[in-house]
């Protein structure tokens, strides 16, 4: 196999240096591999309960703006009704923002944690 030269990149993020030998010409070589880092800060969408809002109403809504499928937003549902909360999605904040405005258009009462 032949030895390729990889250009040089320069990384802002962790990286680790793995050190090994060519075995066809016992020079060592050096690869960069790359450690994951998650730069966006993880966000949570709470929903609430309220005596206002129906079950068919949120478990429409969150299959509307959350992309829920209809179990999972019935089991929200319920979850909401009782526990008083729950979390219904997790993502970046511009995402969970959006939502949130979504379901307060609806008349949800919702808001965005950190996670």
């Amino acid at each position: 196999m032949l030895s390729v030269e990889k250009p040089t990149i320069q990384f802002s993020k962790t990286s680790l240096i793995l050190h090994g030998m060519n075995i066809f010409n016992q020079t060592e070589t050096e690869e960069e591999v790359l450690t994951e880092v998650v730069s966006d800060e993880q966000y949570q969408l709470v929903v609430y309960n309220d005596d206002v809002n129906t079950f068919d109403h949120v478990i429409h809504a969150l299959m509307t703006i959350c992309k829920h499928e209809w179990i999972q937003a019935e089991q929200c549902a319920l979850l909401v009704h009782t526990t008083g909360k729950t979390v219904v999605k997790s993502g970046p904040y511009k995402e969970m923002e959006r939502m949130c405005t979504a379901l307060h258009d609806r008349s949800i009462t919702a808001e965005i944690e950190k996670k």
